[in-house]
């Protein structure tokens, strides 16, 4: 029974080889789901972080970066995985709009090994990814945080819900955007589809630039009963970096 398996695994590696989530390179054999030089070279942030939206700081006794100190946000508190560095942009931008959504549940199993202990600390009763708006669904065929998400929610034994929060506005690509820009661009760009009873929502996207987006959601999110929102993105700035991908 065993080699049988053995053999089914190495006949679906031929026809459908794995590839590396961050060089997409083919990786050799079944059971691994990143190449040996992407391990060492993908490191998640370490050292000081912003305590609001954890991006990094370069200043150790600094306790909230610029953005934090100068404005109020709706979310109470976020965690952002990796540097979004050019090694992790055409990863990122492979599983937008490329098809490879196998990477979505790549990063949300990692965002759960990585996070899982910030989350227990945050209490979380339910997540809730960053929706899309229907145009945009239908032209890439799905969300991609709707993909981390489910992984994510899936390894934390956390319910997950698409269908709570949705995007009315077909909004212009941030990436185009300034900082004001941005804020003005999501203004009332999310509706909620039902009520919360409160409790605490985790809100999970790719990409946390300049917060507008999960600021925007986590608003939203809070007008329909939530009693607090925190955020999970799996690329946040740039900063330090610490071992880690050898537990994964």
């Amino acid at each position: 029974m065993k080699n049988k398996k053995i053999i089914m695994n190495t006949f679906l590696d031929i026809l459908y080889p794995r590839h590396c989530p961050v060089c997409h390179n083919i990786i050799g054999f079944r059971g691994q789901k990143i190449c040996d030089s992407c391990r060492e070279k993908l490191q998640p942030v370490t050292g000081p972080r912003c305590y609001k939206c954890s991006r990094p700081l370069s200043d150790p006794g600094q306790e909230y970066c610029r953005d934090c100190s100068s404005r109020r946000h709706f979310f109470e508190q976020g965690i952002g995985i990796f540097p979004y560095s050019t090694l992790l942009q055409e990863s990122l931008y492979k599983l937008k709009y490329e098809k490879r959504q196998e990477y979505g549940t790549f990063y949300g199993e990692l965002g759960a090994l990585w996070a899982k202990e910030q989350i227990s600390r945050w209490k979380i009763d339910i997540i809730v990814p960053v929706p899309l708006h229907r145009k945009r669904l239908e032209k890439r065929g799905y969300n991609q945080a709707e993909l981390i998400a489910e992984a994510l929610g899936k390894r934390l034994a956390l319910p997950v819900d698409k269908k709570l929060l949705k995007r009315k506005v077909n909004t212009r690509p941030q990436k185009d955007l300034g900082p004001a820009e941005r804020k003005a661009n999501l203004n009332n760009a999310f509706i909620s589809k039902g009520r919360l009873e409160g409790g605490n929502v985790l809100l999970v996207d790719d990409i946390y630039t300049t917060g507008a987006t999960v600021d925007e959601a986590a608003r939203i999110l809070k007008k329909a009963g939530a009693d607090r929102v925190y955020f999970l993105v799996i690329a946040i700035g740039s900063g330090a970096q610490g071992c880690f991908m050898n537990d994964f």
